[in-house]
């Protein structure tokens, strides 16, 4: 004992050392102390930054000030259920984003704090700390002297190693400013993704009676709600006037189609007067979520209405519904109740068989069925095999190969007083759990996916409350079963007489594993519906 306590004793200082090396960077901003990132705006997190879409949008409340004013700055998520862990924002001079900061901030929330940047008191707004966080609102003031227009940047970071840099956010202009170009801005940073916002948001009191509407969420106005997606049209003689906005750190499009791929369509022309505030960098990104598209096609000469349209396929979301009915609920619940249930219902007959086979054999038959089912449905969406939807694919396909192998096996299984009956109930059991754990790693992968894309983390969330609930329930009837047996095996030692049939039937433990079981449906009822729930507003 001496040997170990002194060879611990040499190795805690390297242990404390190597883990004050490794938890420096982990733990060094969580503070919101970010001065050392004033210049780039870039945190010291050892990874590059992102590319797509950042989690959070910035935008103000005017876009022309005087030396009086006090702009309204609001860094916000773009979708409900995400949010981020940091951030830093600074104003500078739009012509120059190189330069360093203008103005200064007045907090108005205990989320963040003010910095020093370039010697200018005041001048950059952090975090204060990793906490998830939905809404920053800070107050920018106009120095003395002041550029002809300003712009708003951020920095925002989701996770440690998931960070966006220098996104920028909208113009604001002196009173009387000559109009800012943006050609040389955008030249100039060209990796530098933008934030554009209109300066009057379409009147929405004409939808349904002068105009066709699209929103998204539906009912949505663009000018209450900062996330609404809105697209108008009508005609105008011979022309149609459409109307486009949304939350974006990009752009937004819109396309016409007469399907929903795109594949047959002519090329159309649109010719009317416009102009755009809008920049974007020339690069093309994969969408991370698939477009809206109405139900149906639209006749431009009919009555205005209100469109619906929706961000999933029907075959898709039938695909994604199967699969949460098959392996979150009807294939666990088979699964306990072949594995714990037999003693409840040991002499208890259904169609002349045992009830708990039965109704394990009924489960199981419809996992397959819907399974089956599932694994069509993207086949008869796409047309051919998907190669943009990364590891889920194949992983359906060896659930698939998996679930169909136990069928195979379930048919042929030998009587249970063969001597090799133990080898088909371990294959049975080991190709039963495997295809289990490979539908559920299948699920959270499906979930993030373009063409369903629930929303994240929500998703991720609930299918991790159903897989606590799950292992919970198991657990304690292993626990429940564990407790008979010790008490049998007491009885035994103990040299008690050997109990007739009658006796070995345990009433209140039956009613403890049927209290269970109960109690584990309706859990897992609910989370099914949530999960059914949420698709269904895809």
């Amino acid at each position: 004992m001496e040997i170990i306590l002194s060879r611990m004793g040499l190795c805690i200082p390297g242990i404390l050392t190597v883990l004050s090396i490794i938890l420096e960077p982990l733990v060094a901003y969580g503070n919101g102390q970010v001065t050392v990132a004033c210049d780039t705006m870039t945190p010291k997190h050892g990874s590059f930054p992102q590319k797509s879409a950042s989690p959070a949008v910035i935008t103000v409340d005017k876009d022309v000030f005087s030396s009086k004013d006090q702009v309204k700055v609001t860094l916000t998520v773009r979708q409900s259920g995400t949010s981020f862990q940091g951030f830093f924002i600074q104003a500078r001079d739009a012509a120059d984003l190189n330069g360093g900061p203008v103005g200064t901030f007045t907090l108005i929330d205990k989320n963040s704090q003010l910095l020093t940047c370039g010697g200018v008191k005041d001048s950059a707004v952090s975090h204060t700390s990793s906490s998830g966080k939905h809404t920053i609102v800070v107050l920018w003031n106009p120095p003395a002297t002041k550029p002809d227009h300003i712009q708003f940047l951020v920095t925002v970071v989701q996770k440690f190693n998931i960070y966006w840099v220098k996104l920028r956010g909208p113009v604001i202009s002196q009173l009387n400013a000559p109009p800012f170009s943006v050609q040389a801005t955008t030249e100039a940073h060209p990796d530098l993704p933008v934030t554009s916002k209109l300066t009057k948001s379409f009147n929405v009191t004409e939808c349904g009676s002068k105009k066709f509407c699209l929103r998204n969420p539906p009912g949505c106005d663009p000018e209450m709600d900062r996330l609404c997606f809105f697209l108008s049209f009508a005609m105008q003689n011979t022309s149609v006037l459409f109307e486009l906005s949304g939350p974006s750190n990009g752009y937004i499009s819109f396309a016409l189609s007469d399907d929903n791929w795109m594949h047959t369509d002519k090329s159309s022309s649109f010719h009317w007067p416009f102009t755009s505030n809008i920049e974007h960098t020339g690069r093309i990104h994969k969408h991370h979520q698939h477009p809206l598209i109405t139900h149906g096609k639209v006749d431009f000469d009919g009555s205005p209405r209100e469109l619906t349209g929706s961000r999933s396929p029907l075959y898709i979301k039938v695909h994604g519904a199967l699969m949460f009915i098959a392996w979150v609920t009807t294939a666990n619940i088979g699964v306990i109740i072949a594995r714990f249930f037999k003693p409840v219902w040991p002499f208890s007959t259904l169609l002349g068989k045992k009830v708990w086979f039965q109704v394990h054999w009924m489960l199981m038959a419809t996992t397959v069925l819907l399974t089956c089912l599932a694994f069509i449905l993207p086949f008869l969406y796409r047309g051919a095999w998907s190669y943009c939807a990364g590891a889920h694919p194949y992983f359906g396909c060896m659930i698939l190969i998996l679930v169909i192998l136990q069928l195979i096996m379930a048919f042929f299984r030998p009587n249970p007083q063969a001597p090799r009956r133990y080898i088909f109930n371990w294959v049975h059991w080991a190709t039963g759990t495997f295809a289990r754990t490979i539908a559920v790693a299948s699920i959270f992968l499906g979930m993030d996916l373009p063409a369903l894309d629930l929303y994240n983390p929500w998703d991720t969330l609930v299918m991790v409350g159903f897989i606590v609930w799950h292992v919970v329930t198991e657990l304690i009837l292993e626990a429940h079963n564990y407790i008979i047996a010790c008490k049998a095996q007491k009885r035994k030692e103990d040299k008690m007489q050997i109990m007739d049939s009658s006796e070995l039937i345990d009433p209140q433990g039956h009613r403890f594993k049927i209290m269970v079981l109960t109690l584990y449906i309706c859990g897992n009822l609910t989370f099914l519906t949530i999960l059914l729930v949420a698709i269904s507003f895809v």
